[in-house]
């Protein structure tokens, strides 16, 4: 018989054989396979949860072996695997004398934390394991009745969910007890909480949420709008209490649901890192992740003795967003900046790498020095013009030549008088059109967004006339923009005329590229070299 379970490591993760033998001596309960302190704590558990169960745990010596031996085992979830494995030995299973129709044709996938009771507890990375063991050629499996939908989103894999050991024993001698998901998936469900815009789904707005109620950002909106359609990098300067973080932290209301390809990348890291929640079974919102200033550089990038997920990883198909960013540590601001580029993060840890997906857009925030009133219209900035350089000496010319959206965001109601009637603002419903559109149309045209173009997509998807040409080749000179910039303003156009509806790139959105790729520079002089 074989009973597999699942050792989590990096995104990848192994497969583990559980295998047991009885033989003649003084009862007792051996792990060998190099696990760690809560694997081999899972004898007792695993004891005491067959007694309590109303089954006969064996009296001979048990030696239990996970495989292969020189990786380290770790996690709870190998309670029930082991303890199937004891029974089945116990009772025979799987031999010739007595095998079982299940066992004896394939492999199952098992997973579980046990209680002394005999029930079954959640576990984290189900999704993960049941992938792999997908891809493995193993289909069956029986995993905790909380991950049992979790479970099913693998296509083809058929489930058994165990609320105790005891229904996981006998399922295990009966086909008809695992069943796999009927529909397609769980992103057709639950659609009470979806609307359709332009043909494309966005979660209810929530309150909380509706940009109608920012008063003086009309900028820093339709730049967010922007960002969101093309999946553009930003980053918003401006005097502390001016509104740039309560405008980005509504910019969750503005991004489309998830592909069903999508969000079985995210499910599997948010499953990995326990973040699932247990009701969930596919993830279909975007993750928006707020890390604190005093993360760490393992913090962000990921790591630890079992490479796990960090936070531009768990914000993979999604948004992180660094509020305060001037505050970071150095360190983790420039070490975004490989991820941008690539989508990826490589982590080596004891020999062993594993590649995480980091496909997230950054999206900061920060004051324009150190007190906050650098260049604002009301307030005086006691910085000195040392304090600002130092300040500003934490973004280096590399990584805000990434970041293709600058906003000087100051509230240009500021010192006039106006009716609120007057002030222009923008509903989060009407913002949604043009994200619509334009996610429609990058869907079609290269089935990514145009943030991720790459040198020979660009010059496919972004042609410009002559007159296009000639106002960026102008702008190219004035505003010392290097080959990245111009790329940007390049796939910026092509985002805000996929808004529009036009398939052809205009004068006017080549111009307010421009303006959004430059405006910091009449704020303060950064170079994009």
């Amino acid at each position: 018989m074989h009973i597999y379970s699942f050792s989590p490591f990096g995104y990848e993760g192994s497969l583990v054989p559980v295998e047991v033998d009885l033989r003649r001596g003084i009862p007792t309960v051996d792990i060998v396979g190099l696990a760690d302190g809560t694997v081999k704590e899972s004898r007792e558990r695993m004891q005491a949860a067959i007694r309590n169960s109303g089954l006969e745990f064996p009296l001979e010596r048990v030696l239990i072996s996970l495989s292969p031996a020189d990786l380290k085992k770790e996690g709870a979830g190998f309670d029930l695997p082991i303890a199937l494995a004891v029974l089945c030995a116990k009772n025979k299973i799987g031999t010739e004398e007595n095998a079982s129709p299940l066992i004896d044709e394939e492999d199952i996938l098992v997973l579980g934390e046990l209680e002394l009771s005999g029930k079954v507890r959640h576990v984290k990375g189900v999704f993960s394991a049941v992938s792999t063991a997908a891809s493995a050629g193993i289909l069956k499996c029986i995993v905790p009745a909380a991950n049992a939908e979790e479970a099913r989103e693998v296509q083809g894999m058929k489930v058994f969910g165990a609320d105790t050991l005891e229904e996981a024993f006998i399922a295990l001698d009966n086909n008809e007890n695992f069943t796999e998901r009927k529909n397609n998936s769980a992103y057709e469900k639950n659609l009470e909480n979806v609307e359709s815009v332009e043909g494309v789904l966005f979660p209810k707005v929530l309150p909380g949420f509706e940009f109608s109620e920012i008063k003086g950002q009309a900028r820093l909106i339709r730049s967010l709008q922007v960002a969101a359609a093309g999946g553009h990098n930003l980053i918003a300067v401006g005097e502390a209490g001016c509104g740039k973080t309560l405008s980005i932290q509504r910019f969750p209301a503005l991004l489309p649901l998830l592909t069903k390809e999508e969000g079985q990348s995210v499910t599997r890291i948010l499953s990995l890192a326990g973040l699932l929640p247990p009701e969930e079974s596919l993830v279909r919102i975007p993750p928006f992740r707020t890390p604190h200033q005093t993360a760490s550089t393992e913090g962000i990038c990921g790591g630890g003795p079992y490479c796990r997920p960090g936070e531009i990883s768990l914000a993979h198909n999604g948004v992180l967003f660094l509020d305060e960013a001037a505050e970071f540590k150095t360190s983790v601001l420039q070490m975004l900046r490989v991820p941008l580029e690539t989508g990826k993060i490589t982590l080596v840890r004891a020999g062993r790498s594993s590649i995480f997906p980091a496909n997230f857009q950054l999206l900061m925030a920060a004051n324009p020095c150190p007190c906050g009133n650098f260049g604002s219209k009301t307030k005086i900035c006691l910085c000195s013009p040392r304090a600002v350089e130092l300040y500003w000496k934490k973004f280096s010319a590399p990584l805000l030549d990434r970041i293709d959206i600058r906003v000087h965001a100051e509230n240009e109601n500021a010192g006039i008088e106006e009716k609120p009637s007057e002030q222009k603002v923008f509903s989060t419903d009407e913002l949604r059109k043009g994200i619509a559109r334009a996610t429609k149309a990058q869907r079609k045209r290269q089935g990514k967004k145009n943030a991720q173009l790459v040198p020979s997509e660009i010059a496919e998807f972004c042609k410009l006339d002559e007159e296009s040409k000639s106002v960026l080749d102008s702008a190219s000179l004035r505003y010392g923009f290097s080959p990245r910039a111009i790329s940007s303003c390049l796939k910026l156009s092509r985002t805000i005329a996929d808004m529009e509806g036009r398939e052809n790139i205009g004068v006017e959105d080549v111009k307010e590229a421009i303006s959004m790729r430059k405006s910091l520079s009449t704020f303060m002089d950064f170079s994009d070299d």
